[in-house]
């Protein structure tokens, strides 16, 4: 290394660098015969002496080369070498001195590894010339884009650095205060460089996450706000150069990595009220969304579309059928912009608000323009797009920073008002007349500054009804047959909104609040004239968007959505069913009359969904009676006629008589999605009349498959949402109708060859249905909320006592159904495979005594298929299998037939796991569910186990390893001599295990 030579020096890199490689991993050593804790070992012995001595080395060689002014090709070359050698070292997994041999494996094998050195590195990385000297490199090569990646690398890891090496927080805070010093030095005034960007995010994210907030806020004041003052810089930047990557559609997209990376750092800090008090990050917030906005707005008020040097970019783009929905793909971004929006609401509030006014005002002048000149020559179309466009695109992004900021996305939680908006409210409601404010929010129609008072209204409400006014210009545009100039776009935006807010705001349930901003609860609180406006509006949307919009499915599908927000909770289906715009929808679809019945499939489902849910409203009985008759029995009539008539055989492949099958099967399946445990009684009943009509038209419809499925599904569904509810006759009653239609399938599919291999996915999708069917019914042995038939009481009692079709007959007879199908072809489809194997291990766990009494080809074909799962199958799967053999390895053992098909199948399967448990290289998550089944097959197979260590032992010719194999072997079985299925000696073997594996792993 000092030889100075470039080609000696690069040979002694290359020795490091193996040297490293070997001792950095035991997954990565040579197979060498050793055990895994032997590894453990050497690489505790190596990390401390030779590792350190290594980076000293390393140092050396880069510290002469900081000096050099001028490196030619090959000194430069050799100087990479070595930087790539110190991340190397600075990424290594340091190896805690007691951690047990289990979590080795376990330890080793995790991703973005953290610097965490033992104590005897601190007199080497607690120098602070190291750190010095790294940035120093990075200043020196940061414009070769590769020594670049290596330089902010290390300095990434040396900003992860935690654990022993620091004595106490005042070392921590030195190190901290001076490696920020270091970064703001290297950063402060230059230009970054693309390459850089993503590295200097990882610093970042690295110092805020990693190091204590209280070692963070205990350095010098001015440091700090000088690094939160270049964070704030560098997201605004990054945000800049992130917008400009999607306008250029470019591949790599550093930038946007990097913006994401920051504003999870700003997110660390933001929610922090511990360390920092209130409106301490304000004005950092106000800048980074002020930024964000202007990136997403058109010129003259932000810089949209420009490129960097400020030219409007003017391709139209090609938008992809593929490509994500914007609210999708930035999701993340969107909810930290709206979290900082929260932060300083008293600015981010009436930003959003006039932005989004003075583009309504816009629009609508636009589009009257439009139709003056439409008017005066019909003929024309000389209308210039770019305008409306622009706008479309800023109301667009206003409307999803708005959706963000106002509310949380919340999957099966109750979504809550945030805290930070309701403060606001709630500090400004004196200042505020709930008059104004009201009809601000009643009139959307109008200007909001045309009315008087308009500046003494509440702000929250205000931006919501900006947006409800962009909905009116967009209604107003629809009367006035402008919709060829509107955006479906915009259309999906606002109902997006529109139900985002509703779930939060509408009817909001005071009860989960301290206090509530009165400004809210006169507006939309219940019992209020407000809510009731609001819901005849909401639903006139829904109603409006339907017809106009049919065709747009996506748009469809979110404005249904919308309409199910407004009724799954049942105070606001309360106020639902008094407008008469429901009833109305409701005989409308009821009708299949247009547009309605235009709609796509998955869009009818949903709305007949939501209207069923509607129909558990409080209503007195004589209304319910009526809304069910208007809603339920057209349905039931119309199929009845349909499959009743006498010539039904012939015209059945008729292409509106299909429509008619499709929409009611369809219809099925959203009532099924809208069980509730108040209402499975009624839709129960109801369903089930169908459900054997529904076993009828799988004769009649064999050979279209789509309608196959469609009726599969229907099943599928009803077992999925309504099996949990059902008592023991109820149940009984589903069980024997999925037993006739897996009848009937079979005898239609009977020697039907699927000789296809390169068929798509789809083409399989009945077997899949099947397979979720059966999967359904098996749920209901663990997750039942039925007592008896409780909640069916009043409705005809079932006769359970003298028929007797179980969960286990329906599942078995599907599983005969499904195993000769399920080829080796088949199961390399993921999809099928997984869904396969997890009914096959459910099956064996729920019903083990009935896998032996399968008739004979049927239960080979079954061994088989776990087999293949353990040997040639995802990791995921091969947990599956392992899982399935515990119970029927139990099962063997209490039927003590040392003769049956089973007992056989165990022994060979004893011989597969004891193969991977010793021999062979597996994954350590599967060593539990291996060696609990390991542990139940010697229970069971004792003799032959020993038998296969005898013959391991015989195969060793080296004695050294023989006795460790011996030793090992012998300790393992004395854990539990002799062997029981009892709990306590299963779990002492498992342990015994664990130090087993650590001893002749990779033996």
């Amino acid at each position: 290394i000092s030889s100075g030579n470039p080609t000696v020096q690069t040979l002694a890199c290359s020795i490091l660098t193996a040297l490293l490689s070997e001792f950095s991993s035991s997954s990565k050593t040579s197979n060498i015969g050793l055990s895994m804790e032997f590894h453990g070992n050497c690489k505790r012995v190596f990390q401390e002496e030779d590792l350190r001595q290594i980076f000293m080395l390393t140092v050396e060689v880069l510290q002469e080369f900081s000096r050099r002014e001028n490196l030619n090709a090959q000194m430069s070359s050799v100087f990479q070498r070595y930087l790539a050698l110190a991340n190397q070292v600075l990424s290594w997994n340091f190896l805690p001195p007691n951690l047990g041999r289990h979590y080795i494996a376990m330890f080793e094998s995790s991703q973005n590894v953290l610097l965490k050195p033992t104590e005897s590195w601190r007199e080497t990385l607690l120098d602070s010339r190291v750190m010095e000297l790294f940035f120093t490199v990075h200043r020196k090569i940061r414009e070769d884009s590769d020594m670049a990646q290596d330089s902010l690398q290390c300095l990434a890891q040396l900003a992860s650095l935690h654990g022993p090496i620091f004595p106490d927080e005042g070392s921590q805070v030195d190190y901290l205060a001076h490696f920020i010093e270091g970064l703001l030095n290297t950063i402060n005034g230059i230009e970054i460089e693309d390459s850089e960007a993503v590295g200097i995010s990882s610093i970042i994210s690295n110092l805020i996450t990693v190091f204590p907030r209280n070692v963070l806020t205990a350095i010098p004041n001015e440091l700090f706000s000088s690094f939160v003052n270049c964070l704030t810089h560098l997201t605004c930047s990054f945000g800049r150069s992130a917008a400009l990557e999607e306008v250029l559609d470019k591949d790599d997209m550093v930038y946007m990595e990097a913006y994401d990376k920051l504003l999870e750092s700003w997110l660390t800090l933001v929610q922090d009220d511990k360390h920092f008090h209130k409106g301490f990050f304000t004005q950092h917030a106000v800048q980074v969304f002020n930024s964000y906005i202007q990136c997403h707005l058109a010129a003259p008020d932000g810089t949209r579309n420009l490129t960097a040097n400020g030219v409007a970019s003017r391709e139209e783009e090609e938008i992809s059928e593929l490509q994500e929905d914007d609210r999708d793909q930035f999701s993340d971004q969107l909810a930290s912009v709206g979290m900082l929006g929260r932060i300083a609401a008293e600015h981010c509030i009436p930003l959003l608000t006039s932005l989004l006014e003075e583009r309504v005002t816009r629009l609508h002048g636009q589009l009257q323009r439009h139709q003056q000149q439409l008017l005066a020559s019909p003929g024309s179309s000389t209308i210039d797009n770019k305008m409306l466009d622009d706008l479309y695109e800023d109301i667009h992004w206003l409307i999803l920073v708005t959706g963000y900021l106002l509310a949380d996305d919340t999957q099966g939680e109750t979504p809550l008002i945030p805290p930070e908006i309701m403060e606001y409210s709630i500090k400004h409601s004196s200042e505020v007349d709930i008059n104004t404010t009201l009809q601000i929010l009643g009139s959307p129609g109008e200007k909001a500054s045309s009315i008087p008072g308009y500046n003494r209204t509440d702000s929250v409400i205000r931006l919501l009804s900006a947006v409800l006014r962009v909905s009116e210009v967009e209604s107003r545009a629809i009367r006035a047959d402008l919709t060829h100039l509107l955006s479906p776009q915009m259309g999906k935006d606002i109902v997006w909104f529109l139900k985002r807010w509703a779930k939060t705001y509408l009817l909001v349930d005071e009860k989960l609040y301290d206090q509530i901003s009165l400004p809210f609860s006169t507006a939309f609180g219940a019992d209020t004239e407000g809510s009731q406006w609001i819901i005849g509006y909401l639903l006139q949307k829904v109603i409006s968007n339907l017809s106009v919009w049919s065709s747009e499915q996506d748009l469809a599908n979110d404005t249904v959505q919308l309409l199910v927000t407004l009724v799954e909770r049942r105070e606001r289906a309360n106020l639902v069913i008094q407008c008469e715009n429901w009833w109305n929808l409701a005989k409308q679809f009821a009708s299949r009359s247009p547009p309605l019945n235009f709609l796509s499939s998955p869009v009818q489902r949903t709305l007949m969904k939501a209207l069923v849910l509607g129909g558990f409203a409080h209503m007195d009985t004589e209304t319910k009676q009526q809304y069910w008759t208007e809603v339920l029995q057209p349905l039931q009539q119309r199929f009845l006629r349909v499959i009743n008539q006498e010539n039904f055989q012939q015209m059945c492949q008729q292409e509106e008589v299909k429509q008619e099958i499709t929409a009611t099967l369809e219809a099925l399946c959203g009532i099924a999605e809208a069980t509730q445990i108040d209402n499975v009684a009624i839709l129960f009943n109801f369903l089930m009349d169908f459900l054997t009509n529904c076993i009828g038209l799988m004769e009649v419809y064999k050979n279209t498959p789509e309608t196959v499925n469609l009726i599969i599904e229907v099943f599928v569904e009803v077992a999925h949402k309504q099996i949990c509810y059902l008592g023991e006759s109820k149940a009984m009653n589903l069980y024997e109708a999925c037993l006739t239609l897996l009848q009937v399938y079979s005898k239609n599919n009977l020697g039907r060859q699927r000789i296809d291999v390169t068929a798509e996915e789809e083409q399989y999708q009945d077997l899949l249905l099947i397979m979720e069917l059966l999967t359904n019914l098996l749920s209901k042995e663990f997750i039942d909320f039925s007592d008896t038939d409780e909640v069916f009481r009043g409705h005809e009692p079932g006769q359970a006592a003298n028929r007797s079709v179980s969960a286990a007959d329906v599942v078995l007879y599907g599983v005969n159904l499904i195993l000769p199908l399920m080829s080796q072809d088949l199961l390399k489809f993921p999809t099928l495979c997984n869904q396969y194997y997890k009914l096959i291990t459910f099956i064996c766990e729920i019903f083990p005594e009935k896998i032996p009494q399968l008739p004979e080809d049927l239960f080979k074909s079954l061994m088989y298929s776990l087999e293949l799962g353990m040997t040639s199958m995802s990791s995921e799967v091969c947990q599956l299998c392992l899982e399935a053999l515990t119970p029927l390895a139990e099962q063997c053992a209490k039927a003590q037939e040392t003769d049956s098909p089973l007992f056989l199948a165990t022994r060979h399967f004893l011989k597969l796991v004891f193969d991977m448990l010793v021999l062979q290289k597996h994954n350590t998550e599967m060593t539990t569910a291996a060696g609990e089944a390991f542990y139940t097959l010697v229970c069971l197979h004792q003799a032959e186990y020993s038998e296969l260590v005898e013959t391991l032992l015989s195969s060793q010719q080296d004695p050294v390893i023989y006795q460790r194999l011996a030793d090992a072997f012998n300790k393992l079985t004395a854990s539990s001599t002799p062997p029981t299925l009892d709990r306590k000696q299963k779990m002492a073997f498992l342990k015994s295990l664990e130090e087993f594996m650590a001893n002749v792993g990779g033996l």
